[in-house]
């Protein structure tokens, strides 16, 4: 049975539920877009464009009653919880990791996180290189005063997306279990006027 766009009790229910989460987690991918962007952090860039398209589409999916869309989301959620624990355990150096690679760049230039110069109460000092003619480096910029380390706003702010990420995991696997007890009963209900035919 093709699904269509009904007023099922629980469906109106969730979607009124549903339809503020993703927004919530597409603000929250979409702040850490602009900073990851300030830090050329090509790599979380890309996680973060991924992110915002595929909770669009489960939102989609929740709107037009499409269960296969949602699993799409679901998956995609498990994988978004595991990057973010990785980038948790990234910036604390978990595990030989090091927060001084070029991993977040993809090794395409020596940029780092932009909170690193730029977090809350920071002041930034460029110190000259002490051989002429040598290239700018993040070596020879002094930062003090810093409220917060960088590493640990990095932390916050993948803290913050799985626990995002795990509520809406729970509440997708809902909605696909209320999905489908729907198009259960509303297959029950095309196929019984008939079973008294036979």
């Amino acid at each position: 049975a093709r699904w269509t766009q009904r007023a099922y009790p629980n469906s109106v229910i969730l979607y009124l539920l549903f339809s503020t989460l993703p927004w919530k987690t597409v603000l929250a991918a979409l702040e850490r877009q602009i900073f990851d962007f300030l830090g050329f952090q090509w790599a979380p860039i890309l996680g973060n464009f991924l992110q915002i398209i595929v909770v669009i589409l489960g939102l989609f999916g929740t709107i037009q009653f499409r269960p296969r869309y949602i699993v799409v989301y679901t998956v995609w959620t498990a994988l978004w919880v595991t990057w973010n624990v990785f980038i948790i355990c990234f910036y604390l150096e978990v595990g030989g990791l090091s927060k001084e690679t070029d991993l977040m760049t993809f090794n395409i230039s020596m940029h780092r996180s932009w909170w690193r110069e730029h977090g809350p109460g920071c002041i930034r000092r460029v110190v000259r290189p002490s051989s002429p003619g040598t290239l700018d480096d993040y070596s020879y910029v002094s930062v003090t005063g810093c409220i917060i380390d960088f590493q640990y706003l990095e932390v916050i702010h993948s803290a913050i997306q799985i626990l995002l990420s795990l509520i809406g995991f729970v509440y997708a696997c809902y909605v696909i279990s209320i999905f489908m007890e729907e198009e259960d009963s509303c297959l029950s209900i095309y196929i019984s006027p008939f079973e008294g035919t036979e």
